[in-house]
């Protein structure tokens, strides 16, 4: 870098900034106009107009702006509109292009002010949040941050810290239901009007709940469904579509600390007790419904604590709790993601904390199911506090405690033992629910659906096949296995086959298959 001699150039991105300064090219764009983007709802306009009046009535230099949320382009939105209210320009930058040598730092810092004061503009700085957090690349933020001496907004998804100068801060909040309604109804245009209304309002209202969309991705959702949509189609497959649209666009990425499931188990495939099995049915219930229940009916205008629905999966492992969630995910067409918890939990204090937010946030947006699974590692019994590592893990659990309380969607943790949950936790959970070792009878039932229909089979004998006292995963690794013997030696699976992969699933399980279990099977 080079501070007042350096060369400078003209960027055909850079057309109303001819001659900027050849360090911030490479890294500046210029905001979208107001006039080039859809018009801010009320809320958003409210915010912009809140900076506008901010820095009107200042008697000095503009203090800094920061506004928190988890929309970027809505940030950058309001910025703009803010900008050209004032009559001045708005050129962004990305944090991370601000280098970490500090004479490097300070040299870019140089040529931006000049440039703002030459031109007349305001720095759009983007810290973008959900990215892993670098504590050196904070350590360069708040330096840059400290130093600037030019007037600047912020857009992060976390709050500022360590700042030494005054920060005013404009926390942006998802879309109100209501402006998210009026927005909808605008880009779906007649096709809205002419719909029965309270038939799709109740749709729409479900959809709403579920989902926080931005007012571009309800543009692009909009859009989407205009270019597939047919003459004449009913409310519930309109809403439908959408639905489709919506979960496609609001998918997170949390690809590093996260797993999606596909979901393809139905309530035909899941063999369990009436007990939980109505519990999963009451669960898958609640998300259906939560938009009737919480914004028609008013609950969530009492409290937002305790609007999340967060269930416990307990039981011997293989008894079928994720494929539990793979049902309601499927009956409620909903994503699945399972939290890898090796990811999640760090020994670095504050760290764990930071992963949950990112997964709790972008959950959140995407209307997605988080299955926590074993989770005994992270929700544990929390300890007596002998040292600050101890102190930290139940800062860690009680922050989970909260998110789980205000999240807008279900939560599902999973574990072995029931026993080796903090008591505490499980009273803010709002379902328990067992999953018992199957008995004789529910493991012929397994049996009986663990086939898929174009498999060859031979003579099995479910009643016979329930004998084996395996839990329902390990009995999807015999029958996968016995397909596998079965298809080397070109013939149906039989009950040979089937005793041949039990015998080596029950040697992995360090277990003897015994006289008991195959009594009646015949000899191979």
């Amino acid at each position: 870098h080079t501070s007042s001699g350096s060369p400078r150039y003209w960027s055909s991105d850079l057309g109303s900034f001819p001659d900027l300064a050849a360090p911030l090219v490479p890294w500046l764009t210029p905001l979208p106009r107001p006039s080039d983007t859809l018009p801010l709802s009320p809320t958003y306009q409210a915010l912009s107009q809140q900076i506008v009046t901010l820095w009107s009535g200042a008697a000095g230099a503009w203090p800094l702006i920061a506004l928190h949320g988890l929309d970027p382009r809505t940030h950058q939105h309001m910025a703009a509109a803010a900008c050209d209210c004032l009559g001045v320009k708005i050129l962004a930058l990305p944090a991370t292009a601000l280098p970490a040598q500090p004479q490097e730092l300070t040299l870019l810092q140089h040529d931006w002010e000049r440039e703002a004061i030459l031109r007349d503009a305001v720095l759009f700085l983007a810290i973008d949040r959900l990215a892993p957090n670098e504590p050196s690349h904070d350590s360069t933020i708040r330096l840059f941050l400290n130093r600037l001496t030019t007037p600047a907004i912020i857009s992060s998804h976390d709050r500022l810290s360590l700042l030494d100068r005054a920060v005013i801060t404009l926390d942006v909040p998802p879309l109100p239901h209501t402006e998210q309604v009026a927005l909808w109804a605008q880009h779906l245009g007649e096709t809205a009007t002419a719909l029965k209304q309270n038939a799709f309002n109740r749709h729409l209202d479900r959809l709403i709940s579920q989902f926080q969309l931005t007012p571009t991705t309800i543009q692009i959702v909009a859009q989407q469904w205009q270019q597939q949509a047919t003459i004449n189609v009913e409310a519930e497959a309109i809403a439908a579509q959408l639905w489709t649209f919506c979960r496609q666009q609001a998918r997170p990425n949390l690809d590093d600390l996260a797993q999606r499931i596909p979901a393809c188990a139905t309530w035909e495939d899941l063999v369990l007790p009436d007990r939980p099995r109505q519990q999963l049915e009451d669960i898958a219930t609640h998300l259906n419904h939560r938009a009737g229940v919480y914004q028609d009916w008013g609950f969530a205008a009492k409290s937002d604590r305790g609007l999340g629905i967060s269930a416990l999966f307990w039981g011997e492992s293989g008894t079928g709790k994720t494929m539990a969630a793979e049902v309601i995910a499927d009956a409620c067409q909903l994503d699945l993601y399972r939290i890898d918890l090796s990811t999640v939990v760090s020994k670095y204090i504050g760290e764990t904390e930071k992963n949950l937010r990112r997964i709790f946030d972008a959950a959140e947006a995407g209307g997605v199911i988080l299955l926590f699974d074993e989770a005994d590692a992270l929700f544990g019994k929390r300890s007596e506090v002998k040292d600050s590592r101890d102190r930290h893990a139940n800062i860690e659990v009680s922050y989970l405690l909260q998110r789980m309380e205000a999240y807008q969607g279900l939560a599902i943790l999973t574990s072995n033992l029931k026993h080796n949950l903090d008591q505490a936790f499980l009273r803010r959970l709002r379902f328990i629910v067992a999953f018992p070792f199957p008995d004789a009878e529910s493991r012929a039932a397994i049996w009986q659906r663990i086939f898929p229909p174009q498999t060859p089979t031979q003579a099995l004998d479910f009643a016979k096949l329930g004998q084996l006292k395996v839990a329902g995963g390990n009995i999807r690794n015999i029958a996968l296995n016995a397909a596998f013997l079965a298809a080397k030696d070109q013939h149906p699976v039989t009950m040979a086959h089937i005793r041949q992969a039990a015998q080596r699933d029950y040697l992995k399980l360090e277990k003897l298959l015994t006289r008991e279990e195959t009594a009646g099977w015949e000899e191979d």
